[in-house]
């Protein structure tokens, strides 16, 4: 396959940003998107030009850490897909890709596709802690927690704070990702102590740092890798009011 990138390109947080074209050839549709750009990048250093800087870690659709916008839509448009799983086989020989950062306040550029998401970081340090006594592991079913509940939990906790519902969100807000972080502790008996001081401390931290206001559009669910449903928001929603 042979496609032409559209790249944006910033040195720096200070410096204004372009889009800079590229032509890759001989691309593998077994490719991963980021060996793709890994293939670039080495061409790149061989003719003395500066590596385009991304984020990545795990490249097996965990950690959260790929993030760019890939045609307009954060992930790419292939759906409950991270960038690192996202396969050159979904493209076709000829096509040409723009790919840029996060577009989001909070979000500041660090450079070329990578951003700055510690506000993420801050959002769950502002959750605190729950009451669960240090020690051995309990018994299993010592603490009964219904089907329910206990699966509404775990598909919160799916979250990998990857950004990307903030990314798609036309207000910039990080809902999903506060709510996926604050359902899935609020749901077990485990996270009940803490729960209304948690869902006020996380929400007001959340807002602190600058992002929007959620008017459901559901943009953010429609782009999640990890398919954490709109219901999360009323939920943390609920809480909040709740704890108010």
């Amino acid at each position: 396959m042979n496609l032409t990138l559209r790249v944006w390109r910033q040195k720096g947080p200070e410096d204004k940003g372009r889009m800079v074209t590229y032509k890759v050839v001989d691309v593998s549709p077994d490719m991963s998107f980021l060996e793709m750009l890994d293939v670039l990048n080495d061409r790149l250093i061989v003719e003395g030009d500066e590596p385009i800087a991304f984020d990545h870690d795990c490249r097996e659709g965990i950690c959260g850490m790929c993030g760019m916008v890939i045609n307009g839509v954060p992930h790419g448009e292939q759906r409950a897909t991270t960038t690192c799983q996202l396969h050159m086989r979904h493209f076709n020989d000829g096509d040409t890709i723009t790919i840029e950062p996060w577009r989001a306040a909070a979000f500041p550029v660090v450079k070329d596709l990578v951003v700055d998401r510690t506000s993420f970081d801050r959002i769950i340090q502002a959750g605190g802690f729950i009451s669960v006594p240090a020690g051995s592991a309990p018994d299993a079913h010592s603490l009964p927690v219904q089907k329910d509940a206990a699966d509404a939990a775990f598909d919160a906790a799916t979250c990998i704070g990857c950004g990307a519902c903030v990314a798609a969100c036309p207000n910039g807000s990080a809902s999903l990702f506060t709510a996926a972080k604050i359902t899935h502790l609020g749901l077990l008996p485990q996270g009940q102590p803490e729960r209304d001081s948690r869902a006020k401390a996380m929400v007001e931290q959340m807002d602190a740092e600058g992002f929007g206001g959620c008017t459901n559009t559901g943009e953010c669910t429609a782009v999640c890798p990890k398919g954490i449903p709109l219901s999360t928001i009323a939920r943390m929603n609920r809480d909040y009011l709740s704890a108010k």
